[in-house]
């Protein structure tokens, strides 16, 4: 990552609120992101097309920060992504640290996605809420759905005693910072439903066992999700695993009719020994309104699993690999599919 510094002086707008930093102040500038090349084979259900074998995922971030004489730190982070997408702008916001913990304001994950805990996964693929419906017509197994990066402001506390609690606020799930007045789009709309999302992390070693908890959750329209997380590490070994559940009325306004539950968890272990880790991992999600065709919504059951590899080659580089499989088991004959495949690749951070 490459970091410049800048003698300059700044003005940054926090919520109609000015700060200045003097010109002797340094602005930290710094460039980074990633970038994922994979190759995978697949094998799934007649029916069902096969996906592209070779695949790729970028990012490149973009970073500024200065400390103010005070020692509050206010800095700012967009997220661009690499390749034509609907939304080009991943993540941007602003943020502020000090001894109060930290404040964020814009388009980033809710605090319930930033503090959930979920199983030791290594793999390109996973199946928590990672790669698989790349590579296959499946669904997701996500024990910590979140509502997305939606424009919002989000609190941290600070660190105590281990524990850390946040809260986010949005008013709008369907809203962004895109310009113009028209559909959901523009920086004018509040259309669709406010958002609260919460989350309790309790981290903590004792001694050579290092504990990891986590409660999240969000209400949106009149429902509900939450779950909780765990991992253990000690030595070369971690295990873990999380539950989520998705109450009928989550996203659902006082107009619509509910639809039906969901409930998920995964479990895993993954072993590291110098520059190599292995993982394997288990997801099972009984779940409901699953989209098709139509708008119409099915319900269904899935497994899967993963055995996960990762390998540093050097500084910022990793090679992955993944074998998966899995069996989606739904109620509309048109969606149910099961099969296995594996991936393989490199995943360079700069």
């Amino acid at each position: 990552m490459k970091k410049i510094l800048v003698a300059t002086t700044a003005l940054v707008a926090v919520s109609g609120f000015a700060v200045s930093a003097s010109a002797s102040e340094k602005i930290k500038l710094s460039v980074g992101g990633y970038m994922e090349q994979w190759a995978g084979i697949t094998s799934q259900s007649d029916g069902f097309d096969n996906v592209n074998a070779f695949q790729s995922d970028t990012e490149i971030h973009f970073k500024g920060s200065t400390t103010l004489d005070n020692g509050i730190e206010v800095g700012a982070v967009v997220e661009l992504e690499g390749e034509s997408s609907g939304d080009q702008i991943d993540e941007q916001y602003l943020y502020v640290n000090g001894s109060f913990g930290q404040i964020k304001l814009g388009e980033d994950d809710g605090a319930a996605d930033d503090m959930g805990i979920t199983a030791p996964a290594v793999g390109p693929v996973g199946v928590n809420d990672g790669d698989l419906t790349n590579w296959v017509s499946s669904y997701l197994p996500d024990t910590v759905p979140s509502d997305g990066d939606d424009p919002k402001i989000t609190y941290f506390t600070p660190v105590m005693g281990g524990f850390r609690a946040g809260v986010s606020y949005t008013d709008s799930d369907v809203s962004k910072n895109a310009g113009g007045t028209g559909g959901n789009l523009g920086q004018t709309t509040t259309s669709g439903l406010p958002v609260v999302s919460a989350g309790l992390t309790y981290d903590h070693d004792f001694g050579d066992v290092a504990l990891g908890l986590s409660a999240v959750g969000e209400h949106k329209g009149q429902g509900n999700w939450y779950g909780l997380g765990a991992n253990v590490g000690f030595g070369n070994f971690t295990v873990g695993g999380s539950w989520g559940h998705i109450e009928d009325d989550y996203g659902v306004n006082d107009r619509q009719t509910a639809g039906n539950e969901t409930d998920t968890f995964d479990v895993g272990v993954a072993y590291a020994m110098d520059a190599a880790s292995v993982s394997l991992s288990y997801a099972y999600s009984d779940y409901g309104n699953r989209s098709t065709s139509g708008g119409a919504a099915s319900t269904g059951e899935i497994s899967t699993v993963d055995l996960g590899l990762a390998y540093q080659l050097g500084a910022g580089v990793a090679w992955k690999s993944s074998i998966f499989w899995f069996d989606d088991d739904n109620d509309a004959a048109a969606f149910d599919n099961d099969g296995y495949g594996a991936v393989t690749g490199l995943r360079l951070d700069f």
